[in-house]
């Protein structure tokens, strides 16, 4: 299993600053690998039979796509397993047919398979455990000596080139594919924090749905299995009927005030737990406004927008800032959230979230509206006010 491999898995990375890393180290490996596979085709312009120089180039050209292949999947995380499997049996397969394929290209006068030696030593800290590195390059610094052996090659410069040349190249491949798998370990760190934080918000609100129904469930429970067992007209059942009737009111009456209270936030405690999450999480979080100005019935409606749009921000984008603005003006207050890292293929859509939002919103006579702005995402939500009231400045 390569570094990178052994990051987080998943899917293609939507962060600008994450695509161009992996880039990045792309076009890195690929410069070492290319540099290192010229030295074997300097070996095809030193062989003179046509046979060799045709069997030589296929050996090459072979290992060259193997390695290629086996490389980009080392380093892309999200690439099945099972593909990444296959690559490496064909550059396994590809290594060994250069043996017989390029070994007796240009013998005694340049080390060609050596050179394709160094090559394998030099992708195998990107394909292998770290244990196996060494074998690898063992196996391999003796198979150019037999072959340079057998060729009437010279054996010493043989060993150098695989060994030497090949664990250098080892080196300058580990270093930019191990920052990449640190990269793709704290992007995943990152998800798991947002998940982590919508999941602690649930469990606290079905606990305190829990405490309130538990006992009230238990006894409406006890109850009816009593009427159950009375004898039908017996007047101790119409009493018990009773009983559970109010219990049922009361409970009720409990959940609905419950959800009266979870939606009914302190708006400016609502956007500092917002701001401290989103920080968190390593995106830059700004809040401009007033919220105290902003009407009690109004901030209850906003508070719920203002939840669902920053777990959009955490799950649906790749976002580094995020900006929060909330407004009083004439007879309606606004909250608008900015951010950047728009994910294309669901920015310009509600989530279930904000659906329900919009819905709660439309019934208060209010409006959503979401939409992506090049590489940003803006989401503005508007509910009336029953007077209007001066809008104030400052940061909240």
């Amino acid at each position: 299993m390569s570094a990178a491999a052994a990051g987080a898995g998943g899917s293609a990375p939507r962060d600008r600053r994450l695509a161009r890393a992996r880039a990045l180290v792309l076009v890195w490996l690929a410069t070492t690998a290319w540099t290192s596979l010229v030295m074997p085709g300097l070996g095809l312009l030193e062989e003179h039979r046509p046979l060799w120089v045709v069997l030589g180039a296929v050996g090459v050209a072979a290992f060259t796509v193997a390695a290629g292949g086996a490389v980009h999947a080392a380093v892309t995380p999200w690439v099945p397993v099972g593909r990444r499997r296959t690559w490496g049996r064909a550059l396994a397969a590809a290594s060994a047919a250069s043996v017989v394929l390029v070994a007796p290209v240009a013998a005694g006068r340049w080390d060609t398979w050596a050179w394709v030696g160094a090559s394998v030593v030099g992708v195998a800290p990107l394909l292998l455990r770290p244990r196996w590195v060494p074998v690898v390059a063992l196996a391999c610094t003796g198979a150019s000596a037999a072959v340079a052996g057998v060729v009437g090659g010279d054996v010493d410069r043989a060993v150098v080139v695989t060994a030497g040349i090949g664990l250098s190249v080892a080196a300058v491949n580990w270093a930019p594919a191990w920052m990449w798998a640190l990269l793709v370990d704290a992007d995943a760190g990152r998800d798991a924090r947002a998940r982590l934080a919508a999941g602690e918000e649930r469990l606290r609100f079905a606990r305190d749905v829990h405490d309130l129904l538990g006992h009230s469930l238990t006894v409406i429970a006890l109850k009816a299995e009593l009427v159950e067992r009375l004898p039908p007209g017996d007047p101790a059942a119409r009493a018990e009927a009773e009983q559970i009737r109010v219990l049922a009111t009361r409970a009720l009456a409990e959940v609905r005030a419950a959800v009266h209270a979870y939606r009914t936030v302190d708006l400016h405690a609502e956007l500092d737990a917002v701001r401290q999450v989103l920080d968190s999480a390593g995106v830059r979080c700004t809040v401009t406004g007033d919220p105290a100005a902003v009407p009690s019935d109004a901030a209850a409606r906003l508070a719920p927008v203002l939840r669902e749009a920053a777990t959009n921000v955490l799950r649906h984008s790749r976002a580094t800032w995020c900006r929060v603005e909330v407004a009083v003006g004439d007879a309606a207050a606004t909250l608008s959230v900015r951010n950047d890292g728009a994910d294309a293929s669901v920015a310009d859509a509600h989530s279930s979230g904000l659906d329900g939002a919009a819905e709660r919103l439309a019934d208060a006579r209010g409006s959503l509206h979401a939409a992506r702005d090049g590489r940003e995402f803006v989401l503005v939500a508007r509910v009336p006010v029953d007077a209007p009231t001066p809008a104030a400045g400052g940061t909240a």
